[in-house]
């Protein structure tokens, strides 16, 4: 008999559980939208100079893959070619 008094009474409380949750979601949204936004158009300084290593290590790769391919086609035609002029790492392009 208990067991069953127990079960009723912790019904109400099962069945709301959800619906307080619910309700902490859609009370709490606000906050949490203009958190995202704030985060979104702000960029740390750690950020930036993560940005900023990529970005020169992805030059860095592209001009030795430039180079490495230059002097392919350089031994290729038996060395005979005019000294690299291609891109350059940390330069604009040209």
């Amino acid at each position: 008999m208990r067991a069953i008094v127990l079960a009723l009474a912790a019904l109400p409380l099962l069945a709301t559980g959800g619906c307080v949750k619910t309700a902490w979601n859609v009370a709490t949204l606000p906050v949490r939208a203009v958190g995202k936004g704030v985060d979104l158009a702000t960029t740390s300084p750690r950020e930036r100079d993560e940005k900023y290593v990529r970005q020169q290590r992805k030059q860095a790769e592209r001009e030795e893959r430039e180079r490495r391919d230059y002097e392919r086609d350089c031994r290729k035609k038996r060395g005979d070619c005019p000294p690299y002029n291609g891109y350059v790492a940390g330069q604009r392009d040209r």
